[in-house]
């Protein structure tokens, strides 16, 4: 799969063919393109092998050379970068690490770490001043309100002018890491963490991201090992944590996974063991959110329901399934 190749196959009159090549892909049939139970190591060399291509051959036939990634030392922009230098050659992917007031050091150093692994070139721009001037410049607006998720947007926004900056001066194309977990719930920024170019894990799942990071390790360690294992966080307030507005992924992909591919409505779901008062919320948080992702930007497909191209729901409905 996903590999260039030239055949001499014979048709026969019967419709048979003399064709013995090696067919190690299972059959899946038509009506029932996706298990019934989310399994996110399912596929794992061939999801990859289609994310390299998808971004080789997005860069080749449009011409482009040269990508820029935001790193921030988390496992989704990790893999990312890992991809992309996989498809690209590791000289012409850039990694800008843009640290803020509330950046963990250890962040900073695991993505150092990680383009010093991989052997990418990579710059550090800390975002300290712009978001203070942000601050100052709100200040009269703001008045004394409690710190909110308007101050968290305006790092990730900060960023993303950033990364389009540098970008548009040096011809980059710069690679979307938002997840397909954090695109169903809204868990992004617009004109932030949600900018890009194309999306390369925006059919993943966040646990098929982690699966895809082990899986880049299986030949020797590229990606960190602390990066896979520590609690993923957006790190925009003090020690934020994803699951502090989310639930645990293993429980999100697999509930989001009905809903999403195998297009099971509320009742379906919560008959399958998951939370009633969980079901209604998350389903009311991917409905809420068409909005953010009929924003995004072309993302690469390895699923039938690939947010987009596979996807297609009205922006505002009043409805849960």
């Amino acid at each position: 799969m996903f590999k260039e190749s030239l055949s001499t196959v014979e048709l026969y009159d019967d419709g048979t063919t003399d064709c013995k090549g090696d067919n190690t892909i299972t059959p899946i049939s038509k009506n029932k393109p996706n298990p019934v139970d989310y399994d996110p190591n399912r596929n794992i060399p061939a999801i990859y092998e289609a994310l390299v291509s998808g971004i080789k051959d997005y860069f080749g036939k449009m011409n482009f050379t040269k990508a820029i990634l935001g790193s921030s030392g988390g496992i989704d922009s990790a893999v990312t970068l890992a991809l992309a230098c996989d498809a690209l050659g590791k000289e012409n992917v850039r990694a800008i690490l843009m640290p803020s007031p509330y950046s963990t050091e250890h962040s900073v150093n695991d993505a150092v770490r990680l383009s010093e692994m991989l052997g990418n070139p990579y710059d550090v721009v800390r975002i300290n001043s712009v978001y203070e001037a942000f601050l100052d410049t709100l200040k009269p607006i703001f008045d004394d309100l409690p710190f909110s998720v308007a101050e968290e947007n305006i790092q990730s926004r900060s960023r993303g002018n950033i990364l389009m900056a540098i970008a548009n001066k040096f011809g980059y194309i710069l690679l979307n890491t938002s997840n397909k977990s954090e695109l169903a719930t809204g868990y992004g920024t617009l004109y932030g963490d949600m900018a890009g170019g194309i999306g390369v894990l925006g059919d993943c799942y966040k646990q098929q991201v982690y699966a895809l990071a082990k899986y880049i390790n299986e030949q020797g360690e590229r990606i960190p090992g602390n990066i896979i294992n520590k609690a993923p966080s957006a790190e925009l307030r003090p020690d934020q944590k994803d699951t502090d507005s989310l639930p645990d992924y293993n429980i999100l992909d697999a509930l989001l996974y009905q809903y999403i591919e195998r297009r099971q409505g509320p009742k379906e779901i919560k008959e399958k063991g998951f939370e009633p008062a969980l079901v209604d919320r998350v389903l009311k948080l991917v409905n809420a959110n068409e909005y953010k992702r009929n924003q995004f930007c072309p993302i690469i497909r390895i699923s039938p329901k690939a947010f987009g191209v596979g996807r297609r729901v009205p922006i505002v409905g009043k409805y849960l399934g």
